[in-house]
This record gives structure tokens, sequence and C-alpha cells, in this order.
């Protein structure tokens, strides 16, 4: 199926999606800040610059969206316009956000992801349920989190 908007507005469509400061993210930021926990932003120091940093914990948050990320939930589905460049751009997102976990944790670094679809969709979780999931994930000592939308 061809794409139903000119190459030129889809170029500036695709220009406009922003890697930082995304609505999941700021939404996860306010929370976490309310309840006290201060934080860097976008480490370039880190392996794949986290989108939340919580040094004092020595922990990572990362928001990920499903969509660039290929989550298994409502919210992804692969385009029908050139597929093959999509399948081979979602595979090697993927394939970096596995050697950025596996540096992290060599680092000593604790890993958390809240999945889009945790924040938005039909399957999300209410706010402060995820707020207080990452605050009691980050004062425990478990290497993990994970917060994705109710199945």
């Amino acid at each position: 199926m061809a794409d139903i908007v000119a190459p030129d507005v889809r170029s500036r469509m695709m220009a406009g999606i922003r890697g930082t400061n995304t609505r999941p993210e700021l939404a996860l930021r306010r929370g976490l800040h309310a309840l006290g926990f201060r934080f860097r932003l976008h480490d370039r120091k880190l392996p794949g610059r986290p989108d939340i940093v919580f040094p004092r914990y020595r922990a990572v948050i990362f928001a990920h969206g499903c969509f660039w990320h290929g989550h298994d939930c409502h919210l992804f589905r692969m385009p029908s316009t050139r597929p093959e460049f999509w399948e081979a751009k979602i595979i090697r997102n993927r394939e970096v956000d596995a050697r950025a976990f596996d540096a992290l944790t060599k680092l000593g670094w604790r890993q958390g992801i809240v999945w889009e679809c945790a924040l938005k969709g039909r399957i999300r979780l209410p706010l402060e349920d995820v707020i207080g999931e990452c605050a009691v994930w980050l004062v425990s000592d478990s290497p993990g989190l994970e917060i994705r939308g109710r199945e």
C-alpha cells in the first residue's frame, strides 16, 4: 500500500518525533520528583543514554516507546509501507537496547523499563501505580524492573 502523504510531508512528520522528553518520560519524571527522587537526564556517559538516571540508587529508567522498540502489545503494529526497512530498524533498536542493558549491568547499574503501554492506551495502568512501582524498586535491591500495560 502506498503512503497517503507526500514524501516531504512524511519526512517532516517523522522529524517531529522526539527521542527525549517524551510525554511518558515527562510523566515519570514529574511523579518521581514529587516523591522526592532526584535524578539526571540522558547521561551521555552511560551506555544507551538512559532517560532517567538515579546516581544515588545506581539505577536508571528507560521510558520505551512500544512502536520504536517493537513491544508485543496493542500499540505496536508493523507498518505496511516499507516493511523490510521498519523490520530492520526495529530489530536494530532491540539489539542496541540489549547491548546497553549488558553494558550497564557490567558497570553495576540497575535498569528499569517502563513501556509506553503502561501509561497510554486501553491497557494502561493508573499513573500513580506506575510511579509507586518505580519508587519501591528504586529503594530496593532488585536488579531489574519492567512495567507493561495490563494484559
